[in-house]
């Protein structure tokens, strides 16, 4: 019955009551798809894309120009519905902005291009640097691949809907939206170039970033880390040696600068080790 010319593109469920209505019962619904199950024409029978499996990216930088993240965000324009486009490439280890751009548009070639001037004038060496975005469109675009590998920089992408696969750039955003000088709404192009042109200088050479031992980004990417936190750790030893009643815990140390950062850290495995991060 169930592979009857009547029946055969029909469910189980669908099959059962049709009988039913008839006077008809032959057995239940689980019997029939048992029926099916044993002879394994159980399966989805519309023509369906097959999503595939995405690997969670799992990346680690140990220096600067290692691993970069990139990302585009939306700035409000003067009206409702328009935008001007952000495009920012960082350092994940640095935490230092690399490049950026304002366009009135978001797009691929617009895209390639400043990633190709970033690339050059960092001095970037082929097959070092891994470049870390999203999939939106610009990002996933064959001109983008395109262009990677004819530098020698590996591409990684993100889970789709998976914002936590690029969360430097998130926090970056995060950074930039709540600032407390940013508008709800910028009056033109001109007002938006000119905020971002205050911002990047700040955030990269004045801001002490809290997942970076409080360094700025520019300390962390020019080499100036250790230096500092050599200062500051003399300052906190005379605090100690004049003062050691006021440090109950010992005498103070300066954080100190992570020797790896991951997007998605390994995870430990039963062993108590470390699965690899690349």
């Amino acid at each position: 019955m169930l592979d009857s010319p009547r029946f055969v593109d029909a469910s189980p469920a669908q099959v059962f009551h049709a009988l039913l209505e008839e006077g008809r019962y032959l057995c239940s619904e689980r019997t029939m798809y048992r029926c099916l199950e044993a002879r394994a024409p159980v399966r989805e029978r519309r023509d369906q894309r097959r999503h595939p499996a995405y690997a969670k990216p799992e990346l680690m930088a140990t220096a600067p120009n290692q691993l970069w993240s990139w990302d585009v965000t939306k700035l409000l324009g003067p009206q409702t519905w328009t935008y001007y486009y952000l495009y920012v490439i960082m350092d994940v280890f640095s935490r230092y902005v690399v490049g950026w751009m304002l366009a009135e548009r978001e797009s691929a070639a617009l895209a390639t291009r400043l990633i190709e001037q970033t690339y050059t004038r960092h001095g970037v060496m082929p097959e070092v640097l891994t470049l870390h975005s999203d999939r939106g469109a610009p990002m996933t675009a064959k001109c983008t691949a395109q262009l990677l590998a004819d530098l020698g920089v590996t591409q990684s992408l993100s889970r789709p809907r998976t914002s936590d696969d690029n969360p430097f750039s998130e926090a970056q955003f995060k950074t930039l939206k709540y600032q407390p000088g940013f508008p709800a709404r910028f009056r033109d192009q001109d007002h938006a170039q000119a905020y971002c042109r205050q911002f990047f200088p700040w955030y990269n050479d004045e801001h002490h970033h809290g997942g970076i031992a409080m360094l700025t980004p520019e300390q962390v990417h020019f080499g100036q880390a250790q230096e500092v936190i050599a200062r500051r750790q003399a300052v906190l030893d005379a605090a100690f040696l004049a003062h050691p009643e006021r440090f109950p815990k010992g005498p103070p140390q300066a954080r100190q600068l992570p020797e790896a950062v991951y997007i998605n850290p390994p995870v430990a495995n039963p062993e108590g080790s470390l699965n690899s991060a690349q």
